[in-house]
Parts: structure tokens; sequence; C-alpha cells
């Protein structure tokens, strides 16, 4: 088991094969190393001066796809922080169904779940082959003993993790199917900004399967929304590639305008409501 004795280690102390931190880290014994700086660039916290950024560093640890990150029951001892690839982090009830929580990506902190009890209550999996950074929450406490301003930047990031997860929860109580979808892909589109990527055109990591349990949808309201999407030329998409091209239309997006089929099948309806009335 990794401990905070083995990550706390400052650069003099680095063996001969070490080479200098940079964007992608230090390498050492053929593991790569990420600074405290570094980690703190990746979430979007700022240092202060007064705090040195090479003193501790972080391991990182590759997962391929389809393999898992940390289990349900397994004791807590670790923060973690996606370098790179994509997740999902689901829970699984008493009869093996599985629920989607959320999909880390780049710059995103999981394993919070675990604090409370002392044992992680969700299960992370990696949906591609991904970077994990690995933060020892021992070392985290002690950092926060000491630095009080760096532990207050580190719960505002937990918190972000929450909100996000509350407004995904506000958005499954209060929109239509198709509205869940297309926030969905304008969700995508904003964390693929923030990554540095392109948020027009991009990749689903995820299948429709995992879209729809993770909006309170089936499978085959997923696929069909995106394809009433696509031929009403909201978006282009083909597999799993899709291309955004109306973001502004996708964003205030209620209902789906009625198609022709559709119309007529409201209108038999409506018809067989009002003879029923009349009968």
């Amino acid at each position: 088991m990794l401990t905070s004795h083995t990550l706390e280690r400052t650069a003099s102390t680095l063996s001969n094969n070490a080479t200098a931190p940079g964007a992608a880290g230090w390498q050492r014994n053929g593991k790569l190393w990420s600074s405290l700086k570094e980690v703190c660039d990746l979430l979007r916290v700022q240092l202060t001066s007064a705090l040195g950024g090479d003193e501790f560093q972080f391991q990182h640890m590759q997962f391929k796809a389809g393999q898992r990150v940390h289990t349900i029951g397994q004791p807590f001892d670790m923060l973690y922080i996606v370098y790179s690839g994509f997740l999902k982090s689901v829970m699984i009830d008493e009869s093996g169904n599985e629920q989607v929580l959320g999909f880390p990506m780049k710059g995103d902190m999981f394993g919070i779940d675990g604090i409370h009890s002392k044992q992680y209550s969700t299960e992370t999996v990696a949906l591609s082959n991904c970077e994990v950074i690995l933060v020892p929450f021992k070392t985290f406490a002690a950092l926060g003993r000491t630095h009080s301003e760096l532990e207050a930047a580190i719960y505002g990031v937990m918190s972000r993790e929450l909100v996000r997860e509350q407004a995904m929860v506000g958005t499954l109580g209060s929109l239509s199917a198709e509205a869940r979808v297309a926030r969905f892909l304008v969700y995508l589109s904003d964390r693929f900004t923030e990554m540095g990527y392109s948020g027009k055109q991009f990749n689903l990591r995820m299948t429709r399967q995992e879209i729809g349990n993770y909006l309170g949808l089936t499978l085959e309201t997923v696929s069909r929304t995106l394809s009433a999407f696509n031929a009403i030329g909201l978006i282009c998409v083909d597999q799993r590639a899709i291309v955004l091209n109306d973001i502004p239309a996708l964003k205030t997006l209620r209902r789906l305008p009625p198609s022709h089929t559709r119309a007529k099948q409201e209108a038999a309806k409506a018809l067989k409501r009002a003879a029923l009335a009349t009968a």
C-alpha cells in the first residue's frame, strides 16, 4: 500500500534517473509523478508563493478500459484525480443493478464518498485507457494542518464535484427526455472546452446505455433522441462521433418539435379521447 512517506519526497532525494519536472510530471524509476503544484494546476487551484510546489510528489497509475480504480466496500485511503482519460462512477444495489453517478474526466477528483464511512460507497471504472493521480488522504490531511489555504481550496474542489451532481439531479427531475439529452451534450461540450479541446466536435466515451442510465432514460430513448437531433440538424452523429451544430438551441431546448408522423399520432389520440368522452 502506498503511504504518505513514500509519496512525500523532496527534489533533493530524487534518484539519478529522475528528469526535471514539467507538464508531464517527474519520471522516476519508470513511474510518473506529479508535484503538488502540478496537481493544483490540474484542479485549477491557485497556490500561494509560501507553499513549495515541488516538495511533495504524487504517483500516477495507469488503467486500461474496463479496469476498476476502486470498488464498493474497499477501505478508504486515497483521493483520485483524473490526469487523462474518461471513467464512470457507479453505485450497485443489492440486486446487482448499476446506477451511473458521473463521468470523471481530466481535472476531476473522485473517491470523496469514502471520507465519511472510511470505505468507498461507489466504484469507479475506466471507460478508456486513463491515468489517475493518487493523493493519500493522510498526506492531504497533514498538508491541511499546516497550510489552511490549501485545505480550503481542496475542499472547494470537493464541493464543486458535489454541486455538479446536484445540478444533474435537478435536471433529471424537471426536464423532458429530449431536454435531458440536450443538456448532457452541452455539459460535455463545456467540459471538453475546459480541458482545451473542441467543445463542438468530440467522441462519446460512454455508451448510449450508460448515458441513459445516468439520465434516467432507456437506451432506446437516448438513441431515438440523438437520431431526432440529427434529423433536424441540431447535431451530426455517427456512432460515437458527435458534432454540435447549434449549441444555443441545445441549451434552451424543452421538447422536440413534432414530426409529421408524431403529429398524426397525437391527432389520432386526440380524436380517440374525444370519441370516448362523447360515448
